[in-house]
């Protein structure tokens, strides 16, 4: 026994020891891992019932954001960033979503908008018409003259069914005016009187007849005038109207005052005497300032239509006057762009004014003149024309007239070509300038005086043949004058002093050689000394005439240059004489004409 015994305690002690050792193994295990067993389940058990609660809320979110008060800010302050966001996102993706969604609604409103637009011009303008030009109208008129009204009061008084002039909100507990608005062209009250004396009547009635607190006043008469009054919980919004107004009109009131506690609930309840958050209620009190005319249809006046006769006349005045005024401002640019000299570059009209620029040549026809001949107004116009010289053959016959200033008997013309051409008779001096000067005159190419004359130089050519064919005869041997020979001196003086006449005009140099001749009898010594003293004494003869020497040489030639006997008589007596010969010159020395 005792060896079983022994045996058996043998067999225990490392069974327990094992035991111990897993024991103590385990203790440590769950001290560091059960920590984090425990978050895991819990981790795990948060994204189950996250899935779940989605799920959930889904289910619920429309329903829970119907049953939300309205207003609600928080709400709305909450999904405002997101609805932005993805209106934004949409956009940028396609554009077309939104302005598909929302074009019926602006169309819509834009026609609308427009058409109420028209109408409302064309009754203000049909009123105008009716109450301007009526019987009617006249009445209204004198009965304004007689009571010392404005004409528009008197027309609103017989015409106006009723009219919204003034609108209140009021804070219901402290009466303190918190908005107030008036309709145009009425003379606004003190706002804050009205809330006392509404106040006022209000209290007065619940003391004075026993009626209940949360009875209200809602509508007060005063002559012409009604104070209708709606309440709200926190407002109450009051208006002042002339007329008898319709029933319909209590919508609009109360519409008002319903959306001014929806909109302004915060605000209301937050109220402590400082009125300036709402004057975002401005609009709505605007809305309920309503009118509302009568307007009879009444015959039109005579005086209407004779206003409109007037209206036609005179815009068939108008008309015709323009008509008129284009044909002949159009008539006015053809006669100028018919007269030479005259280039049109531009043509504008502005503020009922014509403005024409252009070049215009000094000697072309004036604008002016044309203009009144075209029965233009001249006030209407307003020209600038530059200076310049038109190469037109009219204006080019013109400009040489005007330069060379030809006498009389000289007609000038210039063709295409620029050729001048003269006619007529001039004086030499004229011609001879005339060539020099044509050659700088702008445009003339040539000058042409074939058709031309000059008389003076064909006097002087005659005075100088009918000297040249004088012959003065002496006696044989002698310096005496042959008897017979005193009158053709005489011719011979005068034909001198028409040459030399002649020569100054032509602005010419005149000398006159005087040559003395003899027979071939006598040795050639004394036939040369007699020769000289022959055409001395002629010289002699002149200058004691009152000639001067300078004009004349005296020559003796003896029997060397005979003369040819053209007279008829003996060789020998015509060689016993004196003869002359001419030489003319220009005094420029330019050219020599010798005969």
């Amino acid at each position: 026994m005792t060896g079983s015994s022994t045996n058996g305690a043998s067999n225990e002690v490392p069974k327990n020891n094992h035991s111990i050792a897993k024991d103590e193994i385990a203790q440590p295990r769950r001290l560091l891992i059960e920590p984090e067993l425990a978050h895991l389940g819990e981790e795990q058990e948060k994204s189950e019932n996250l899935k779940l609660n989605a799920e959930n809320l889904s289910q619920v979110l429309p329903e829970a954001i119907a049953k939300r008060p309205l207003p609600d800010e928080a709400l709305t302050e909450a999904l405002l960033p997101t609805v932005e966001n993805a209106i934004q996102a949409s956009v940028r993706r396609d554009a077309n979503i939104i302005a598909t969604a929302i074009f019926p609604v602006l169309g819509s409103g834009i026609r609308k908008a427009v058409a109420a637009a028209i109408s409302e011009m064309t009754q203000t303008l049909n009123q105008t018409l009716e109450y301007s030009f009526s019987n009617q109208s006249m009445k209204w008129r004198m009965e304004a003259l007689a009571t010392g009204k404005p004409f528009s009061e008197i027309v609103l008084l017989h015409t106006l069914l009723y009219r919204v002039e003034q609108v209140f909100l009021i804070h219901k507990e402290t009466g303190l005016v918190l908005q107030h608005v008036v309709a145009p062209a009425v003379a606004a009250q003190d706002a804050d009187l009205v809330s006392a004396m509404l106040t006022a009547i209000r209290d007065f009635v619940q003391d004075s007849f026993g009626v209940q607190k949360d009875d209200s006043l809602d509508t007060l008469q005063f002559g012409e005038l009604t104070l209708w009054i709606e309440q709200g919980p926190q407002a109450i919004l009051a208006g002042v109207i002339r007329g008898n107004a319709p029933q319909k009109l209590r919508s609009v009131f109360q519409d008002a005052i319903e959306r001014i506690h929806i909109e302004q609930s915060n605000a209301l309840e937050a109220f402590d005497g400082d009125t300036t958050n709402f004057a975002a209620t401005k609009p709505e009190l605007e809305a309920c300032l309503e009118a509302q005319y009568e307007f009879k249809k009444q015959k039109p006046s005579p005086l209407l239509w004779i206003f409109l006769g007037a209206i036609g006349v005179g815009l068939t005045s108008w008309v015709g006057f323009s008509i008129r005024d284009n044909l002949r401002w159009t008539a006015y640019l053809e006669n100028l762009k018919d007269h030479p000299g005259i280039v049109i570059t531009r043509i504008e009209k502005q503020g009922g004014k014509y403005f024409i620029w252009g070049l215009r040549d000094p000697l072309a026809a004036d604008p002016m003149i044309v203009l009144q001949e075209a029965q233009v107004n001249p006030n209407a116009v307003v020209s600038q024309w530059e200076p310049y010289l038109s190469l037109h053959p009219n204006l080019l016959t013109a400009r040489v007239k005007q330069l060379l200033q030809p006498p009389e008997t000289v007609s000038l013309s210039v063709d295409k070509n620029g050729i001048l051409y003269a006619k007529g008779s001039a004086p030499h001096q004229w011609i001879v300038e005339t060539r020099k000067r044509v050659q700088v005159i702008p445009g003339i190419t040539k000058f042409n005086e074939e058709n031309l004359i000059a008389p003076d130089l064909g006097q002087l050519e005659s005075s100088k043949k009918n000297i040249e064919k004088q012959i003065i005869r002496f006696s044989e041997g002698t310096i005496e004058f042959k008897p017979g020979q005193d009158d053709t001196l005489a011719k011979l003086i005068q034909e001198i002093e028409r040459l030399l006449g002649s020569a100054l005009s032509l602005n010419k140099d005149v000398r006159v050689k005087i040559v003395g001749h003899t027979d071939e009898q006598g040795t050639v010594e004394a036939n040369m000394t007699l020769s000289q003293a022959r055409a001395d004494t002629i010289l002699s003869t002149l200058v004691s005439k009152g000639f001067k020497p300078s004009n004349f040489e005296a020559v003796g030639v003896g029997t060397t240059e005979p003369l040819k006997n053209e007279l008829g008589v003996q060789e020998s007596e015509i060689n016993r004489s004196v003869s002359f010969k001419i030489t003319i010159t220009d005094r420029s020395n330019l050219s020599t004409l010798e005969r």
